[in-house]
């Protein structure tokens, strides 16, 4: 079986190049090609041209280049190079099955020629709000309409909560498959210092790119309320944007929090190992990848959204409902060395049942066979 995954911007998450974006989505794209790649499937990725050849081969997937992200002229390069260059690789790689992940216009594109050629198009939402207030009002209109028309010629749609399934139902009738997220298991990755004693002052991390639906501001808030912990923003955050020069100067009279920038693997591992809690403070998610790795390694999560209720079923950490119930779990979590373990053991018996590679990537294959 030929698959073909676009993915505009993971070409730096299957190359190893840092340039462009590179979030949960583009991580996703990367570990799904590989392992299917590995499985002896016929794999391609669709991405910006960042770099290197028209075509390349990296780990035995087939990365097929459309333009550059900056390519042509205002308002005409939607159409040309950007569309015309997808139509084209989606040509080249000539698949049986065509997988997109995260609501864009090019859900739409893909499922577009997916039709007009015959193949099968597997669309999976990124976020819950890919299954509601995307479709609604976030959007201008032609980006609005290429999607919903994407998701009505969709042959399989995919998402990562019964709570998505259901709102996506709702604003669209139309029905979806809930499968759980891969995540790359950190435990098996050398390297990296033990957890803290119950002597180290705890270490609160905060892990994604400073942006509004993040709600960094409660974690500053937090940090200021807790001047004895430890406060760690990881992520990329561009200096130039008004919310993240905002977001800083917020922080400039709180001395124990700092802004790490963004991490590699090996940092970021480093990083969770030496934490006392992962922390989210976000207004919305989907199935953030940091709560997958951070169970990974047996880290309690603190969060605003629990997505299906897992946390809390599972015992993973808690969910809060605001500030001040985040401080009070923070410092329970912290004076409570007993629960931080029993939490860790539940986190990595769920994280090998629900998220370990194989484990999830069966499911997506299953679905792939029974797609074509």
């Amino acid at each position: 079986m030929r698959i073909a995954i676009v993915a505009h911007n993971a070409y730096g998450m299957i190359s190893g190049v840092q340039s462009g974006h590179i979030g949960g989505v583009e991580r996703q794209a990367a570990m799904l090609a590989r392992w299917l790649a590995d499985r002896g499937y016929d794999v391609s990725l669709i991405t910006w041209n960042e770099g290197g050849g028209p075509i390349e081969t990296i780990d035995r997937v087939r990365v097929i280049k459309i333009c550059r992200a900056d390519a042509g002229l205002p308002v005409l390069r939607f159409f040309v190079p950007r569309w015309s260059s997808l139509n084209a690789a989606l040509r080249v790689a000539d698949a049986d099955i065509y997988y997109q992940n995260g609501a864009e216009e090019v859900t739409g594109q893909v499922a577009m020629w997916c039709r007009r050629h015959g193949r099968k198009f597997v669309f999976s939402a990124a976020s819950d709000m890919d299954c509601d207030r995307w479709i609604a009002t976030e959007r201008p209109l032609r980006e609005r309409w290429l999607y919903r028309y994407g998701l009505r010629a969709a042959d399989r749609i995919v998402v990562q909560t019964g709570v998505q399934a259901e709102m996506l139902k709702a604003a669209t009738g139309l029905p979806s498959q809930v499968l759980p997220m891969p995540g790359d298991d950190l435990a098996r990755h050398p390297g990296g210092p033990p957890r803290p004693n119950d002597e180290d002052s705890p270490l609160l991390l905060l892990v994604g790119r400073i942006a509004p639906e993040k709600n960094i501001e409660t974690f500053i808030e937090l940090a200021r309320l807790l001047p004895d912990m430890r406060f760690l923003v990881v992520g990329p955050g561009d200096p130039s944007n008004p919310y993240v020069a905002s977001i800083k100067g917020l922080s400039n009279d709180v001395p124990n929090l700092e802004f790490f920038g963004s991490a590699d693997r090996l940092q970021l591992r480093e990083l969770y190992l030496s934490a006392t809690a992962l922390c989210c403070t976000s207004h919305y998610e989907g199935f953030p990848n940091t709560f997958i790795e951070a169970w990974s390694l047996g880290l309690p999560v603190l969060s605003t959204v629990d997505p299906d209720g897992v946390i809390a079923r599972h015992n993973l950490g808690a969910h809060v409902s605001g500030l001040n119930e985040l401080r009070d779990r923070v410092q329970e979590l912290a004076g409570s060395p007993g629960n931080r373990d029993a939490i860790a053991e539940n986190a990595r018996a769920y994280f090998q049942s629900n998220h370990q590679l194989d484990v999830a990537m069966e499911r997506f294959e299953r679905l792939f066979r029974e797609t074509v």
